[in-house]
């Protein structure tokens, strides 16, 4: 699918990253159902390009996400004559299914997705705009970004295992406090809190993510930073017997790959290594 094909989102690559924006900055880039399957559709797609070897999730104009567009919701999920709208060329599968199940469950795929995601925060992340950005790899936040769960003050619970992501990342007393109150906290606070990985200036977060992809493409394995990404998550609910079993097991396997002769060749030639690409 052609960048031009997408309505609500926008997608670009530029090796080594591929972007994808939210676009619907007059809702402050509220989800919509079609939103969701075009994001998910882009996914699938930088994830099977060679070039890309990182992914930035964004949103345009002064919002993230600040989660499912209510008003648009009914409208969106309809065509004429109230029949639901049909989003059949937008199915898409990524994500590695040899992760296991729990990794396929409603956004638990954005786990398990071959290639590094970051959000890029750029303004309004809550309700389930935050439940996603907790789902990716890492968030890179600008200063003036405000986030609330919202959940709570809908009459709702933690959804789409933000029970889950969130406490792994804050705590669980903060997760419980940001759960309970939804209350709205800035850039500064998340990143005090352990949400944010990079605390970066107004307008700078995209850039800064997008570059940090650029470093590691310089740098390091996607082969490695694949299976690392996999390493992490499977291996947050197992016993460490199992996960050092894994570990070595894939260890094992790194060793015999091309990519390791050339980090070695390059280190010992002083050169920029030349490692292979991630295929889908």
């Amino acid at each position: 699918m052609s960048q031009t094909e997408y309505q609500d989102i926008v997608y670009d690559v530029e090796d080594p990253v591929a972007t994808i924006t939210m676009n619907r900055p007059q809702a402050l880039n509220a989800f919509t159902v079609r939103m969701l399957k075009e994001i998910q559709h882009a996914l699938a797609a930088a994830e099977s390009d060679e070039r890309v070897v990182g992914i930035v999730l964004t949103g345009a104009g002064r919002g993230f996400c600040p989660g499912m567009d209510m008003n648009a919701l009914d409208s969106m999920n309809s065509g004429s004559g109230g029949q639901p709208e049909d989003l059949s060329h937008l199915e898409a599968n990524p994500g590695d299914a040899d992760l296991g199940e729990n990794f396929q469950i409603t956004y638990s795929y954005l786990m398990s997705i071959k290639k590094p995601v970051i959000a890029a925060i750029n303004g309004a992340c809550a309700g389930l705009g935050l439940a996603v950005a907790t789902l990716v790899d890492m968030r890179f936040v600008e200063r003036s970004a405000k986030f609330s769960t919202a959940f709570s003050q809908r009459g709702l619970i933690a959804e789409h295992g933000i029970s889950w992501t969130l406490p792994r990342l804050v705590g669980s007393g903060n997760a419980l406090d940001l759960l309970w109150s939804a209350r709205k906290f800035n850039g500064e606070e998340a990143k005090s809190l352990g949400l944010a990985e990079r605390l970066v200036e107004d307008g700078e977060s995209k850039e800064a993510a997008q570059a940090y992809i650029r470093e590691l493409a310089a740098s390091a394995a996607p082969v490695s930073m694949r299976v690392m990404k996999a390493q992490v998550y499977r291996h947050m609910n197992a016993e460490l017997g199992a996960a050092m079993q894994e570990t070595n097991d894939w260890m094992a396997s790194s060793l015999k790959r091309d990519d390791f002769k050339e980090g070695v060749r390059s280190f010992i030639e002083k050169r920029p290594p030349n490692f292979e690409r991630v295929k889908g």
